[in-house]
């Protein structure tokens, strides 16, 4: 897993600091699983501590950390995964309501990426809106350890433009899937408006109260409960689907994205 092989190379680089203790892989390889954290290495090992994370375990991974070579940031708030009201759709009684990422086809059949942790399982029906009057189609694949899913379109008379809702500026036409780079400049949209700020890091794995979840994209834009399944693009290419985040927008934030172009090569599927 990512997380392992996070922790193996910051334990290779703690061979190499000066007066280094053998026994430093035991504790950090301990703080490993924390809820509140996010870990991922840009050169060296960074984790990122939110408020969930009581003092004494905070101190006791900053300790760890800080021996492995590594780095810790405070998380304003608490990381979670942003659910609760989405251009929008919805699992009915049995999901929560989320955003559709990125509409996207394999041959002449459409689907649409959102979050995982948007639908509750394959086969599950979702609707447009808030409401149960329009079905969209059906959850045809989720994956828990990257918070993706594809859901496939039932709803022939429905518009399916490869493109993404900017709201009071039109529709943003999506050609591409790409991975993004650290530094590069960012928007994500949805009912809120829409938002920009650059990508900080990749391949980070987060640790939540509900698990952990592996390969996010790590940006400066601000996300707020009910943004979760959204899309994150530049220009005319998509590069993640909103897992959530902390903080929010009045106060300045955090947010996470998994990859959409790790997703759409694991469902054989493309914009267009």
């Amino acid at each position: 897993m990512r997380l392992r092989m996070l922790l193996g190379v910051a334990v290779a680089a703690a061979v190499l600091l000066p007066a280094p203790d053998a026994a430093a892989a035991a504790p950090l390889q301990a703080f490993a699983a924390t809820a509140g954290t996010a870990w991922w290495t840009d050169g060296r090992l960074t984790v990122s501590i939110d408020d969930s994370v009581r003092p004494s375990v905070a101190a006791g991974l900053t300790r760890a950390v800080t021996h492995a070579g590594g780095t810790v940031l405070r998380e304003p708030g608490i990381l979670a995964p942003h659910i609760a009201g989405g251009d929008t759709f919805n699992a009915g009684a049995v999901g929560g309501r989320c955003l559709i990422g990125f509409n996207a086809k394999a041959g002449l059949t459409y689907y649409f990426l959102t979050a995982a942790h948007c639908v509750p399982a394959v086969g599950v029906t979702v609707y447009a809106g808030t409401g149960t009057g329009t079905v969209l189609g059906v959850v045809a694949a989720r994956d828990t350890s990257y918070d993706y899913a594809l859901v496939r379109y039932t709803n022939g008379s429905i518009a399916k433009p490869s493109a993404v809702d900017l709201y009071a500026g039109g529709l943003q036409p999506i050609t591409s899937f790409g991975t993004g780079t650290v530094g590069q400049t960012v928007r994500r949209t949805g009912p809120n408006g829409t938002r920009t700020g650059t990508i900080t890091s990749l391949n980070v794995t987060i640790n939540y109260a509900g698990g952990t979840v592996y390969n996010m994209i790590r940006t400066t834009v601000c996300s707020e409960p009910g943004e979760s399944g959204g899309p994150l693009f530049a220009g005319t290419v998509g590069i993640g689907i909103n897992w959530g985040g902390s903080g929010n927008c009045a106060t300045g934030g955090t947010s996470y994205y998994s990859s959409v172009r790790r997703a759409a090569t694991a469902y054989g599927v493309a914009p267009y």
